[in-house]
């Protein structure tokens, strides 16, 4: 779920809204616990146009169904009573194998709705929402104001996860990052029959030529395995760790025009690792999160420090550069990402930092020195101008501070071709661990050159938050 209620001073949402679980209460707060999806074994079909649909008794293909609505498939599908069966273990499993050759069933039923739904997907998304919100008007709340900034992000995480299906070891960690980052939203167990209903509904409409019994048991099974890895996530996640933290910004420094540098305090101890990334959300734009990456490594004092950049039509980020002061409370999500540094090989370090991308680097940096270790660590830190190099003098301080660290700024006009070819035109760095952000292109340009000149894919290391979560701004 894309939203989460919260007034303007952010003193959290009270009861959550929205739909239980069947066997819960409309006051629970969270995640049902200790309550898992049946997968029971009857994938539901169309019959009858758009009013009704049928679901197939276990173990047949007839036609002898009886009719439900889209919301009890899904319920049925997402029965928190029992344990699933054997056969419901079968079926509704993620398939295993990520990298196979030819891909699962499902997965080339799934694809060939994709395939049809992407010259329409502005349709599909404005069906999508449309059915949400119509059916269930109590969870428009947990959505931002206007839904131009939200638009297409839960149904875009929802169809990237699907094409994905055959692939759990991508799947699995994308999808309990978005189980758990749900929470702060509001999201309950019960959510996600309602958005699975508008999905295949959604699906249904638009998808008219490779759409059937089949393509559509294939989706519910997808969507019911998937839905339950981040109903687990959120419940494990609710154990340990609050849906969010309260943040009191303690410093403000505008680097340039449109880049400031900020510092918060959380209200409580808010655990993470360098080169990872959090989600922010501030008292003017109630219930919009957007992404940043910590730009320094834990701290004794536990103050953590976010670089961020106006760009245009950025609600977030212009609010945070443009408006912000000490004082002000914002709210954070849970840490996120994998971009960090494995303290168990000596390998030396190559990274490179586009823009305000220098920011999870330069904890790395930190990271490195905290840990005493004295591996090479070579940086590029990328911009479009010199005034836009706004951490040169931090980056170069520490290189005097630091023999093992070398700090290459590097000015080009365009971040995702010039500056990961500057890399390759020093080195060699075949042994070397590679670190990657910065723009979507940048990173994308960036693994395939470091591809060529010798890096293995399995030690280059970045969090393409744009293209998993499309979050932008």
């Amino acid at each position: 779920m894309p939203g989460g209620a919260g007034d303007a001073r952010l003193r959290g949402p009270g009861p959550e809204r929205g739909l239980p679980a069947r066997g819960g209460t409309s006051g629970s707060p969270g995640i049902l616990r200790g309550r898992r999806i049946r997968n029971a074994d009857f994938p539901c079909f169309p019959a009858g146009g758009w009013g009704g649909w049928q679901a197939l008794r276990p173990g047949t293909t007839d036609s002898k169904a009886v009719a439900c609505s889209p919301t009890e498939m899904f319920e049925a599908r997402h029965r928190m009573d029992a344990p699933p069966t054997r056969s419901a273990r079968r079926t509704a499993r993620i398939p295993s194998g990520g990298g196979a050759a030819e891909p699962s069933p499902d997965a080339l039923l799934i694809r060939r709705t994709l395939e049809e739904i992407g010259p329409v997907a502005d349709r599909v998304t404005s069906y999508f929402y449309a059915l949400v919100f119509t059916g269930h008007p109590e969870v428009r709340g947990m959505f931002p104001a206007a839904m131009d900034a939200q638009r297409d992000r839960l149904l875009k995480a929802l169809l990237t996860a699907a094409e994905h299906i055959d692939n759990p070891d991508v799947l699995v960690p994308y999808l309990r990052r978005l189980g758990s980052g749900h929470r702060k939203y509001g999201t309950m167990a019960g959510h996600y029959p309602v958005v699975g209903e508008a999905l295949i509904s959604a699906l249904a409409r638009y998808a008219d030529r490779s759409w059937g019994p089949e393509t559509q048991a294939a989706w519910v099974r997808a969507y019911t395995a998937m839905s339950q890895i981040m109903i687990d996530a959120a419940a494990e996640d609710e154990v340990r760790s609050p849906a969010w933290w309260h943040a009191e910004v303690v410093s403000h420094d505008l680097r340039t025009p449109d880049i400031a540098v900020l510092t918060v305090r959380p209200d409580q101890p808010y655990p993470f690792l360098a080169g990872q990334y959090t989600s922010l959300e501030t008292p003017w734009w109630p219930r919009v999160w957007r992404h940043y990456s910590f730009a320094s490594a834990p701290r004794a004092d536990g103050l953590l420090s976010f670089h961020v950049k106006a760009v245009p039509a950025g609600w977030v980020s212009n609010a945070l550069v443009r408006h912000a002061r000490p004082g002000d409370v914002l709210r954070l999500g849970p840490p996120a990402g994998s971009m960090v540094v494995d303290h168990t090989t000596d390998n030396g370090m190559l990274c490179l930092g586009g823009g305000t991308g220098i920011a999870p680097i330069k904890a790395l940096i930190e990271d490195v020195a905290e840990h005493g270790e004295r591996r090479p660590v070579e940086v590029f830190f990328g911009a479009r101008s010199d005034g836009d190099l706004y951490d040169k003098d931090n980056l170069l301080g520490l290189q005097r501070s630091h023999p093992w660290l070398s700090v290459r700024p590097v000015v080009c006009e365009g971040l995702a071709g010039q500056l990961p070819q500057a890399v390759g035109e020093h080195g060699p760095w075949s042994s070397y661990d590679a670190f990657i952000s910065g723009p979507p292109a940048m990173i994308r340009s960036g693994v395939n050159e470091l591809k060529r000149i010798g890096i293995p894919g399995d030690r280059i290391r970045f969090d393409a938050v744009e293209e998993l979560v499309a979050v932008a701004g």
